[in-house]
């Protein structure tokens, strides 16, 4: 260090007591000091529940009914609870956990109440999957983040019981087929679920991410189905009955059903479609010349996701990306893949091949296979970003990227 560039002791110790700047918190609102140097003053003691920090603004994009998981902002597979998308259909019912109780009833040897403390008697499972709304696309303007375009989808640990042990306890009768799934809402959601399902790998869950389950997502119980639309996945789960064919609810008939050609409608398509999503860069990024990591999520509700694909160069040519382990079961998979741009103008994307062997479709193909008037639910495609020269990011929207 030159000599005219030397600090002494005494200013050192009088510029840590000044406050830089000031800045409202984020999570609270409470006005906060930054201090020059930190080390030089005491920090805020620990409190009851742990905050995010001031600086970090994450937000979720809340409407009347559902509110988006900002995808382009995690770091990893696994969605903060307080993160978590939202959807409801009359919106977040109080439930205390005390007097809450699930029946059992129909086509079943014992028709039996369960209570919140009888269900966490019996042995407890936890899985890591995603959950999806099936109307999750949003498209038309350049100017839409990964969260504006497919926000419906998050990540958790769920934990419970499995449905297959309480259809054993109440002992489900070989006949029954579909069992009726009751929420406990003002709407009184209701779908119908193949018994299958039940016996597969269905949850009762009461917990996420290590903690009771949060209002939104259900509490103090919800039925979780890994890889299914996340509308069957009933939350405030209150009433499960079995039955010998579907109840054909409001849900299940005049909503979540898909157009396709020739006047039909498809009904009962349950699986979430393979899906992949780059995260960054995306809009409203501003990029440089040189190596970028692409990153983004890939997933599919059919298994595990078998390979992602990168394309710098608007779907001429693809590159196969690395994954990051874990590659899980119907679970978000974070993929990565380096890129060095050399500032022209182009278009980059990504596809997902699930295990199954389904690849991720384009809108075009999407359009071919349904029909122009295909509806809002289910739809999977392929999503670019331009890359201006400038280094801007945008969307492309679906429509004008339609004959790719």
């Amino acid at each position: 260090m030159k000599n005219d560039q030397k600090i002494s002791r005494r200013s050192l110790l009088g510029g840590a007591m000044a406050v830089a700047v000031v800045q409202t918190s984020f999570a609270s609102g409470v006005q906060i000091g930054v201090p020059d140097d930190p080390t030089k003053q005491m920090g805020v003691p620990p409190g009851k529940v742990g905050t995010r920090s001031a600086f970090e603004k994450l937000a979720k994009a809340p409407s009347d009914i559902s509110s988006r998981s900002p995808l382009q902002d995690f770091k990893g597979m696994i969605t903060p609870s307080d993160l978590h998308f939202e959807r409801h259909h009359n919106g977040v019912p109080t439930i205390d956990p005390v007097t809450y109780s699930l029946t059992i009833h129909g086509f079943v040897d014992r028709p039996t109440v369960f209570s919140l403390a009888d269900l966490k008697r019996f042995p407890s499972v936890s899985r890591i999957a995603f959950l999806e709304c099936s109307g999750n696309f949003r498209t038309g303007k350049e100017t839409m983040t990964p969260q504006d375009i497919c926000g419906l989808t998050s990540q958790s640990e769920w934990t419970g019981v499995r449905l297959s042990t309480l259809f054993r306890e109440v002992g489900v009768r070989e006949k029954a087929s579909w069992f009726l799934a009751e929420g406990g809402d003002a709407a009184l959601m209701t779908r119908s679920i193949p018994v299958r399902k039940g016996w597969d790998d269905a949850i009762i869950a009461y917990a996420q991410n290590g903690e009771a389950i949060r209002p939104e997502q259900g509490y103090p119980v919800r039925l979780f189905l890994p890889g299914w639309e996340g509308n069957t996945s009933v939350k405030w789960l209150r009433r499960i009955e079995l039955g010998d064919a579907p109840w054909h609810t409001r849900e299940e008939t005049s909503k979540y059903t898909e157009a396709i050609k020739d006047g039909k409608v498809r009904q009962f398509s349950f699986d979430i479609d393979a899906r992949s999503i780059i995260t960054f860069p995306t809009y409203p990024a501003q990029i440089e010349r040189g190596w970028i990591e692409i990153r983004g999520l890939a997933w599919s509700g059919r298994g595990k996701v078998l390979r992602v694909e990168v394309s710098t160069d608007a779907g001429k040519t693809w590159q196969v990306a690395d994954l990051q382990d874990p590659v899980l079961d119907k679970a978000h998979t974070v993929f990565r893949h380096l890129w060095r741009w050399n500032g022209n103008e182009t278009l980059i994307m990504s596809r997902v091949t699930d295990e199954t062997g389904y690849t991720q479709p384009t809108f075009r193909q999407l359009v071919e296979a349904r029909g122009p008037d295909m509806g809002g639910y289910h739809l999977n495609p392929v999503t670019a970003w331009q890359v201006k020269p400038d280094g801007q990011v945008l969307n492309q929207p679906e429509q004008l990227n339609a004959t790719r």
